[in-house]
């Protein structure tokens, strides 16, 4: 499954690095990247993550992140 969330808040790369390094510790993720240019997060697992999961993984890290 691939989902897919538009991030407010990043001003760097750096942003993008840690927003990845959070939301890939969730045990369901399998892969993870982030798009500082286009501000999307691109996740892929075996099934649907519970959309409140990623945007807390998000916020406890200082972004808002919305489904699209």
């Amino acid at each position: 499954m691939k989902q897919e969330y538009k991030i407010t808040g990043m001003h760097c790369a750096s942003c993008a690095r840690l927003i990845e390094k959070r939301v890939g510790k969730l045990n369901q993720v399998q892969n993870v990247s982030v798009d500082f240019s286009t501000g999307i997060l691109a996740i892929e697992s075996e099934d649907i993550v519970d959309t409140g999961i990623i945007e807390r993984a998000v916020e406890e890290v200082g972004y808002k992140a919305q489904a699209t």
